[in-house]
């Protein structure tokens, strides 16, 4: 039985929960001293505006942010602020696949576990829905854009062992979403280094299934990812 039951924004919370798990552990080691979680962006925490449309989202019925030590206090001072009645804090790892990890031994009585990069602020409710109703009908959902430059793939000594197709190509981003029970199991089976959620998928032999993303959807690593997403910022339409 699908738990969408047709447009995601129709579904009903009371018979399954969405659990988000919102990866904000990291240092900012390439923000040249800035911790861009809470660097201000349009009047509020880079952190709050992925929170605040988990929170708004009435398919969501669980938030754990994963944070590392040093932010656990400005977290909780965040969550009191901004009045998050879905959020559970929790401690990060070494590793994202750590935190990850971490944050999803805290997820309770969710069939879907939805999982998002702390540092992608612009994430949108239409997002959400849309990699609810593809895991809905494919059993897992990668936010992702196709890739727009040309890839060359190097031989290890600058040059170019290979130039890929790109319309094959895809940038994967997040929210990427998975059943409670795959996720699960892919992390606790997982013995390789991986960046992403799907990667840890894919190594349980599952297929998994992209949808298309946005291209403002960035994530803010360096200085110059948050001045632009300063910039798509002040066009940016917050959700209802």
């Amino acid at each position: 039985m699908s738990i969408l039951g047709g447009r995601a924004r129709d579904w009903n919370p009371g018979f399954s929960k969405i659990g988000v798990v919102i990866v904000a552990a990291g240092t900012s080691q390439r923000m040249t001293g800035v911790n861009k979680l809470f660097a201000p962006l349009k009047g509020k925490p880079l952190l709050a505006w992925s929170v605040d449309t988990c929170q708004r989202c009435k398919l969501v019925g669980q938030i754990v942010v994963v944070l590392n030590d040093k932010d656990l206090a400005r977290g909780r001072k965040l969550r009191k602020e901004r009045n998050w009645s879905k959020v559970t804090l929790c401690r990060g790892g070494a590793r994202r696949q750590d935190s990850v990890t971490e944050g999803l031994r805290q997820v309770k009585d969710c069939c879907w576990v939805m999982i998002h990069d702390g540092a992608r602020p612009f994430l949108a409710t239409d997002l959400i829905e849309d990699g609810l109703k593809t895991a809905d009908e494919f059993g897992s959902a990668v936010a992702s854009v196709p890739v727009k430059d040309t890839i060359k793939l190097g031989d290890g000594e600058d040059s170019v062992k290979e130039t890929l197709r790109r319309d094959r190509l895809w940038a994967a981003q997040t929210p990427q979403i998975f059943s409670f029970d795959i996720i699960t199991r892919a992390y606790q089976n997982l013995a390789a280094e991986v960046t992403d959620d799907a990667t840890a998928v894919e190594r349980l032999g599952y297929k998994v299934h992209l949808y298309m993303g946005d291209y403002r959807n960035i994530k803010v690593t360096t200085p110059e990812d948050l001045a632009l997403a300063r910039v798509i910022a002040r066009e940016w339409k917050q959700d209802n």
